[in-house]
């Protein structure tokens, strides 16, 4: 991920746009369905600006986030020290996938939304970030739909880019932030956590009806809501959620003793 402070401005932006807060509900109401009622320790992979970091937080729990880039860990914490109810539950960590200090420590929830379409092959990311989930916790992944490339080109018109897509079968096109991106099928997503222990849970596709709007789509709060509630409920029904431009594939870590 390389370079990526180049681009933390454009994420900003889009995070804090009606479609990219689309992605942030969709996410954060499933992580908050499956959490434990009480606090538990999240560590956040690539927490960006710290958006889910600071949900997290905001719902009871204790968060590590964690991110290579120095200028997105410095947006991050210009956040969280505007939020200082949050702050005793919140640090910040500047380390990659490739160098997470947590030899010794396991966490109830793992999450890493938006990383592995950065990176060559989902494996080594998928096995570190298992081993570091406590007995009974939760992995939670955001990565791009492999299944789905090709649609947003086409439904935002770019017909003679969504052939190509289509007919390559690629797993790879230009992502929001203006850089290739590589996408993952949902089941080998499921595969990959299955071999090494852990019990994928249902998974739901994210930004299905809204993804080829652009970020100056500004809906009323009313409008907003209804466009929120008809793609969660389409986020767990195929064939809506194999359209889905992201997915999120969660999966459990069963407690010592139990099937």
């Amino acid at each position: 991920m390389s370079g990526f402070d180049a681009v933390g401005a454009a994420y900003s932006a889009h995070s804090g746009s009606a479609r990219g807060r689309l992605r942030h509900d969709l996410v954060e109401r499933r992580l908050l369905a499956e959490l434990p009622g009480r606090p538990a320790r999240v560590l956040d992979v690539g927490c960006g600006n710290g958006e889910m970091t600071l949900r997290l937080a905001a719902a009871g729990h204790q968060v590590t986030g964690v991110d290579p880039s120095a200028a997105m860990l410095a947006a991050a914490a210009d956040r969280v020290a505007g939020r200082p109810d949050l702050a005793g539950r919140i640090e910040l960590v500047d380390a990659g996938l490739e160098r997470l200090p947590f030899d010794r420590e396991r966490f109830d929830a793992v999450c890493c939304h938006g990383v592995l379409m950065y990176l060559d092959d989902p494996g080594l990311a998928v096995v570190r970030l298992a081993g570091l989930v406590a007995p009974g916790g939760l992995l939670s992944v955001l990565a791009k739909n492999r299944r789905a490339i090709g649609v947003r080109e086409a439904l935002a018109g770019d017909y003679p880019t969504a052939h190509r897509l289509i007919v390559s079968e690629t797993d790879r096109s230009t992502g929001n932030l203006g850089r290739e991106t590589r996408g993952d099928a949902p089941e080998a997503l499921d595969r990959l956590a299955a071999g090494h222990g852990l019990v994928p849970l249902p998974w739901q596709g994210v930004r299905i009806f809204h993804d080829h709007l652009d970020d100056i789509w500004a809906p009323e709060p009313a409008a907003y809501e209804a466009a929120l509630e008809v793609e969660w409920e389409a986020s767990w029904r195929s064939p809506y959620r194999e359209m889905g431009h992201l997915v999120h594939a969660l999966v459990s870590l069963p407690e010592r003793g139990r099937p």
